[in-house]
């Protein structure tokens, strides 16, 4: 392997290293995230249950009030069937009396239907209190543990992209171009080495990131120059290793 494949390999070392812990920060930056989204449902969860009870309260406490009225309709138009005079009066009574007590029974059974529905609910607003508070416990210790973590991967980062810099340094221009491009679409993976299958010739040589036949020419260019070759398949720069460089001549 040339100098200049030879300081890209070392490159994409440093790389996949930098793209792994990458990673990983990002993963735990977004625990962070995730635990706040589980607050956020948490105490929307409560706040529809608590909206739910008060909407409940407010229809039952009206239709309370209009039981009360009409009982106290009904108690006076009692008080008028028994001094009714004609057998009309006391009909026209009594049938609104009757009227009066079939909606008084409808707005009893609606206001212990909303009682009992009020009830189970204050059960499950409890257990709503409870998630959110166990949840904003854990934010405690997620952001603790994170905070450590984040710290500690930031400095490996930077140091690696430190070393990223300092590795490119003295590469070819145009090279280092070809690199960057296949590295922002296969980070950590921009090369790929050309792996030789068979004991004799002819050989069968395979990309070793894509695992896509090549052509004899790549691996036999590359046996004896230092140039830029990419996969037809994945577009990966391609390079031999010393030992399959010597066993495909």
């Amino acid at each position: 392997m040339g100098a200049m494949l030879e300081s890209l390999t070392k490159l994409q070392a440093i790389e996949r290293q930098l793209t792994q812990v990458r990673s990983r920060l990002r993963s735990r930056t977004a625990a962070v995230n995730i635990q706040q989204k589980r607050i956020d449902q948490a105490q929307a969860d409560w706040q529809t249950i608590h909206d739910r009870i008060f909407e409940l309260r407010k229809t039952a406490d009206r239709q309370d009030l209009d039981l009360k009225t009409k009982d106290a309709q009904v108690a006076k138009l009692r008080t008028a069937l028994n001094t009714s005079k004609t057998n009309k009066d006391y009909s026209a009574i009594l049938t609104e009396i009757n009227t009066h007590k079939a909606d008084n029974e409808r707005l009893a059974d609606e206001i212990l239907k909303a009682m009992d529905e009020i009830e189970s609910l204050e059960i499950e607003l409890k257990t709503a209190d409870e998630t959110s508070q166990a949840e904003s416990k854990k934010m405690e210790e997620v952001r603790a543990i994170s905070a450590d973590e984040i710290e500690r991967l930031t400095k490996m980062a930077d140091d690696l992209a430190r070393k990223r810099l300092e590795a490119t340094e003295g590469v070819d221009p145009s090279a280092l171009a070809t690199f960057d491009r296949i590295a922002s679409s296969f980070p950590g993976e921009a090369m790929a080495m050309i792996e030789v299958h068979g004991k004799k010739p002819p050989f069968e040589y395979i990309c070793g990131g894509c695992y896509m036949g090549l052509s004899a020419e790549h691996a036999n260019a590359l046996s004896v120059r230092d140039e830029i070759r990419t996969c037809d398949n994945c577009g990966k720069i391609l390079y031999m290793d010393s030992y399959e460089s010597n066993a495909s001549r």
